[in-house]
């Protein structure tokens, strides 16, 4: 890798905090005081913060009735702004660009989104450009190994990755509580990376993978159904995320590590954790554990591979499970959690911005190896390792906040400001 490039609007008015958040929120008028108090206890705990950006159209009171016109100019936004601050940083000219890779789960129009940026940068008629919908957070990492399969046909090539998430138009505007998580977790936000397998390049280099494996447990029906996108009975469009969710992705994630971890753990640490998964396996199947961390298992020291541990920003439940799974400390979950409350689950590209927290604090240093977990619809784990090829310490798209991270406290005003939900007289209260 030789340069990535994180979105953050320009246009404050596009910001999130308990006020704006509480307005949208007022205007569904399908919500009783049940959602109501559904809405405030989990925005209270899903660990996002007062300054994440939202789609234009929700701002400003248009959710019900999203415009094709409005879809594209939020995908627009984040493509060219990340796309223009990648070519001024590396000095790489859009005519040089071979390999091109967007991938945008919830919009999917004719022509492709690749389509409008070969257009829009003049690129080569020539160029191998890919379009990837439906793959969900993990998309990011399925689009690297993309790049990575074509490397080994093409030789000393540039490649470009896109990855972000379509929002507006599929924001949920009905009362079914399963489909108004997404509302309260996803926000605004994408990536864009260069990538090349030409070596006279290397000395630029700021990352080099050495590893990656995907998981795919779309066969099992439970983990099929726990994150998909569907229509309530009132007919509203949205993306349903159920209590299998927290199962599913253990199993994936458990079934990606039996692959991963002969390539990244030295063999004496791989001795461990075969001997563990056999007990594991032994005590599960007494005592029917459906735990995630009874299924990951403990006594697996990733930490004897790997220095950094990227983890997907899906939500506090998410990294919590993630990090008690695997044992990690605070220090090592901490990228993620500022990650999720500066900038909230943006999909595809949340990697990016907790390795950008990462690199903003001067934490990668030349030698260390990144672990990238990512966990997305499907299900799919799909998870990689990068190798970091100099010091990094580039503030990126933390300029302008990362001095105030991480804060004292991860508070959100909302139990504050909105407590007088959960009062027993309003049971009896018609809102």
């Amino acid at each position: 890798m030789l340069a990535y490039e994180c979105y953050k609007p320009c246009d404050e008015t596009r910001r999130l905090d308990t006020e704006s958040c509480a307005r949208v929120v007022w205007r569904n008028k399908k919500l009783g005081l049940e959602e109501y108090r559904f809405l405030l206890k989990n925005m209270v705990s899903s660990g996002i913060g007062e300054e994440t950006y939202g789609p234009r159209n929700v701002v400003e009171g248009r959710e019900e009735s999203p415009s094709l016109a409005e879809a594209f100019s939020e995908m627009d936004e984040i493509i060219f702004d990340t796309l223009d601050k990648l070519f001024a940083r590396t000095d790489i000219s859009p005519s040089e660009i071979d390999v091109l890779v967007v991938n945008v789960s919830l919009f999917s129009p004719a022509p492709s989104l690749t389509s409008r940026i070969i257009n829009r940068y003049n690129l080569r008629n020539d160029i191998k450009a890919f379009n990837l919908s439906g793959m969900g957070c993990s998309a990011s990492v399925v689009a690297v190994d993309l790049v990575q399969q074509l490397f080994r046909t093409y030789k000393n090539k540039l490649a470009i990755v896109v990855s972000t998430e379509s929002m507006g138009p599929n924001w949920y505007c009905g009362r079914e509580k399963s489909m108004m998580l997404s509302n309260i977790l996803f926000r605004s936000g994408g990536c864009s990376m260069l990538l090349t397998n030409n070596r006279a390049l290397k000395h630029k280099a700021i990352l080099k993978l050495n590893c990656l494996v995907r998981t795919h447990f779309g066969s099992n029906d439970e983990a099929y159904e726990c994150c998909m996108q569907v229509e309530d009975q009132q007919g509203h469009p949205g993306f349903r995320l159920t209590k299998k969710l927290p199962k599913a992705a253990a199993l994936a994630f458990t079934m990606n590590l039996q692959v991963l971890v002969p390539k990244i753990l030295p063999l004496r640490e791989q001795f461990g954790y075969v001997i563990q998964s056999y007990y594991e396996s032994r005590i599960r199947k007494s005592t029917s554990s459906t735990k995630p961390e009874a299924v990951l298992g403990a006594g697996l020291n990733l930490k004897a591979g790997i220095e950094h541990f990227c983890l997907h920003p899906g939500g506090r439940a998410v990294i919590d499970g993630t990090g008690k799974g695997l044992g990690l400390d605070e220090y090592d979950l901490e990228p993620a959690r500022m990650a999720l409350h500066r900038f909230g689950n943006t999909s595809a590209g949340g990697l990016w911005y907790v390795l950008g927290y990462m690199e903003a604090k001067k934490r990668l240093k030349k030698g260390d190896r990144i672990l990238m977990i990512s966990l997305g619809a499907g299900f799919k784990c799909n998870n990689c390792v990068w190798e970091v090829m100099k010091d990094l310490e580039d503030p990126n798209v933390w300029k302008d906040c990362i001095d105030r991270y991480p804060p004292k406290s991860l508070a959100n005003p909302f139990q504050e400001r909105y407590s007088w939900l959960n009062d027993e007289y309003l049971s009896f209260v018609r809102l």
